[in-house]
């Protein structure tokens, strides 16, 4: 087993700074994580929350993305029920363009915020219910496949394409995120204290060959608002 440290970045405001002020810190942050050797940096979405103002992942990770060169760039995560597949897919595939190799697309189905800024983001409120179908449409529109016939997205692609692709990552807290990650045989990321939600991932066996498929992060303790997160390939 190979054990790499990453971090993760919530953009927390402080007293006596500008919110503007903790979004340019966690630019730097990146940039500074890459000099010491970090494999990864991920940044987290919440929403309504004065004290976490990290608000837009696939924002910040373009500006990281302009500011590196070889450390791996992620959201942890995107809370897919807000948001459109193909929206997301296309977000990142832009992402992917301005740092070929290096994007990580978490994705979560919790609301990352209070039930009405939720409904706020999107009215259906049973939207969460449709997950596991907008994470198999993400899969195959991120890394260029076709969905299948008789799919109302069947023809339609997610643009630009090139050689390489953003990895998709499943976070969660339960045993549903990670039954869910073993069945479309993607990696997980999870809190340490939730590391017992691995089991499911880790009995079954993902349906199609994949070099993703045995990959755990591990949110570990804090440094200040920072995670440090063990990424463990087994």
């Amino acid at each position: 087993m190979s054990l790499k440290l990453s971090v993760l970045d919530q953009s927390v405001a402080m007293s006596g700074r500008g919110q503007d002020e903790s979004i340019r810190q966690t630019l730097a942050l990146a940039v500074e994580a890459e000099r010491l050797g970090y494999s990864r940096f991920w940044v987290s979405e919440h929403h309504a929350h004065p004290s976490i103002v990290g608000t837009a992942p696939e924002i910040l990770m373009a500006a990281i993305a302009t500011q590196t060169r070889s450390i791996r760039i992620g959201s942890a995560g995107v809370m897919l029920p807000h948001y459109a597949a193909l929206k997301v897919a296309e977000q990142f595939r832009v992402l992917d363009a301005l740092a070929p190799g290096r994007i990580d697309l978490g994705v979560g189905r919790a609301p990352g915020s209070d039930g009405k800024t939720a409904q706020l983001l999107n009215p259906d409120r049973y939207a969460s219910e449709n997950f596991p179908q907008q994470v198999m449409e993400l899969q195959a529109w991120v890394k260029g496949q076709p969905l299948p016939v008789g799919h109302p997205g069947h023809g339609v692609f997610a643009y630009p394409q090139s050689a390489t692709s953003p990895d998709v990552w499943m976070l969660g807290s339960s045993d549903y995120g990670a039954q869910l990650a073993a069945h479309f045989g993607l990696p997980t990321g999870h809190r340490r204290r939730d590391r017992d939600a691995r089991a499911p991932h880790r009995r079954r066996s993902p349906p199609r060959d994949t070099l993703n498929d045995q990959r755990d992060l591990h949110a570990g303790g804090a440094v200040r608002h920072q995670l440090v997160v063990a990424d463990a390939a087994v």
